[in-house]
């Protein structure tokens, strides 16, 4: 296993010196868990149960034990390298033990959220002609409604009991199997190998289905290192979804790379008191949440609970106002750390330990990578213009953990995103003249008002600043005079009541915050916003698209 001990974590010497080399064969489930569990056994896992008190610890052998009886099982079924499984599992320890044993075969495992719907499963199933299924008790009804539209569905698994016919039992299937393997066997796994599937969240058109090689496990290294800034001995917990590509991010490969301790809550809905009660009770050193958690936080009276064990905190994927990161930080003395990645990439851009934290910012682009704001025809844009946010990918070795296009039903491969010798991410922002980014949004949903191009994300920002705004979503309202108009749709804070006048009071505040031309001229206050099954809002459907 590669020793990242040694790596210089200082931003301006990994920026010139990073230069991360992948090896012609890895395979994460033997080459890490199995070399952890044969060298320095320690807790993987903290598995907590709903209750947010009852705990039990899962140790990287045990890992290694159940991910190679497991192997054995798939094999004894019949599947081979390169076969598809679809895993539908929450945040129980038995998800990493089937990870890893796809991963021993060479089994692709596509990993899915709980709110996967009957119809996304088949969809899925479909778009990989996935052999196998396993998934939790509540989800046997979804898969047998579909099996009939799933010609290549050979094997169902369960873990836990069900009445429903057909089904395998995952214990008794692992506890007929011995956990020995012999990697040569089932080998060899090239770095280049497809490990995993994920599938994007579709805020537009249909998931994509994105390939995740062996050498995207390793490559998260960047993530760990750099951005989260992770120990052998931290306790580290994510909030996120198992489905999500967050959590290879957040509670798989970083973490377990370098040797950390991962916090699994298998809690359902969201409690306030009970998360800042278990950072205390499960004495947590690294946390990332999504922004509208650490918004919750702030409404509470922190000084209620101890969290003097936080030293790292990060965020990602939607606007944070600078009010909650200071409240953040003079209660638990940790400025919250911005993120920038997708399910195509690892972390790309992020702000970093030791460099200035800019409110607002996603940071400066990760060691090993060559990010920039570009235009259209691949040029590289001066401090302040708005462009595409790219990876560079003509260079002399292929960006780690990059993917390189989305695999399509037919085995093709869509390489639309990739021309003039970037990845073209989708999203936009500006670059300063330090170098951080700034996000703008989506290159499809930016609005065109009266000649101007307005970022609902700095929208969004402005609005967050307000303290009866609990939520905002901004998109384009076709008007005859000035092409769109900025509209947003409000959820507010606790205590607020919608009213005319406070949608004005909303409106002058926002024009204190951005240019007059941004503000929202309509305001809508809704108690949900459309979203994703990965939280990502739909501003498709607040258009009226879809």
């Amino acid at each position: 296993m590669q020793d990242f001990a040694a790596v210089n974590r200082d931003y301006a010497h990994a920026r010139q010196h990073y230069r991360p080399t992948l090896p012609q064969t890895f395979n994460f489930a033997y080459d890490v868990i199995d070399a952890w569990a044969a060298t320095r056994d320690k807790t993987a896992l903290i598995a907590i149960q709903a209750d947010g008190v009852t705990s039990r610890t899962v140790s990287y052998s045990a890992l290694s034990r159940q991910s190679g009886q497991f192997a054995n099982a798939l094999k004894r079924l019949g599947l081979k390298k390169g076969d598809f499984a679809a895993v539908v599992i929450g945040r129980i320890p038995e998800w990493y033990g089937v990870l890893f044993g796809c991963m021993k075969l060479g089994v692709v495992s596509m990993p899915g959220t709980n709110l996967l719907t009957a119809k996304d499963i088949a969809y899925r199933i479909g778009q990989s002609g996935a052999k196998a299924v396993i998934v939790t008790a509540e989800h046997c009804g979804k898969v047998d409604a579909i099996q009939a539209e799933c010609p290549s569905l050979a094997h169902k698994i369960v873990i836990g009991r069900t009445e429903n016919p057909g089904w395998l039992d995952f214990d008794a299937l692992c506890a007929a199997e011995s956990p020995a393997i012999d990697q040569a066997a089932e080998g060899p796994f090239k770095s280049t190998d497809m490990m995993m599937a994920y599938f994007t969240s579709g805020t537009t058109a249909l998931p994509k289905m994105v390939p995740r090689d062996f050498g995207y496990a390793l490559a998260h290294a960047a993530t760990g290192l750099f951005w989260m800034d992770l120990r052998e001995t931290d306790i580290h917990w994510t909030l996120t979804d198992t489905g999500w590509a967050k959590a290879a991010w957040g509670m798989l490969f970083p973490q377990l790379l370098l040797g950390a301790t991962i916090v699994l809550f298998d809690g359902k809905g969201f409690d306030v008191d009970r998360h800042l009660q278990m950072i205390h009770d499960f004495k947590v050193t690294t946390f990332c949440a999504p922004p509208t958690v650490y918004r919750l936080f702030a409404q509470q009276n922190l000084d209620r609970y101890d969290l003097t064990s936080l030293r790292r905190c990060m965020g990602a994927g939607e606007p944070l106002n600078p009010e909650v990161i200071r409240f953040w930080a003079k209660h638990t003395g940790s400025v919250i750390a911005d993120g920038y990645g997708q399910t195509e990439t690892i972390n790309i851009v992020a702000n970093f330990p030791g460099q200035e934290t800019k409110y607002g910012s996603m940071g400066q682009p990760v060691p090993g990578f060559d990010i920039d704001v570009v235009d259209d025809d691949g040029k590289r844009l001066p401090p302040e213009e708005v462009g595409h946010i790219a990876v560079r990918v003509d260079g002399p070795a292929w960006p780690p953990g990059l993917f390189d296009g989305y695999l399509l039903a037919d085995g093709t491969v869509d390489r639309k995103a990739f021309r003039h010798g970037w990845y073209y991410t989708g999203d936009t922002a500006r670059k300063d003249a330090d170098g951080y980014l700034w996000f703008i949004g989506r290159a499809d949903d930016l609005i065109s008002s009266a000649g101007y191009r307005i970022s609902p994300f700095e929208v969004e920002s402005a609005l967050l600043e307000h303290p009866a705004v609990m939520e905002s979503a901004v998109v384009g309202h076709p008007d005859p005079t000035r092409g769109q108009l900025v509209k947003a749709f409000i959820i507010l804070a606790a205590g607020h009541t919608p009213s005319s006048a406070l949608a004005q009071d909303i409106q002058e505040f926002c024009k204190t915050l951005t240019a007059p031309y941004k503000y929202p001229r309509i305001v809508e206050f809704v108690v949900e916003l459309p979203k994703t099954i990965s939280g990502k809002i739909r501003r498709v459907e607040l258009r009226g698209e879809g």
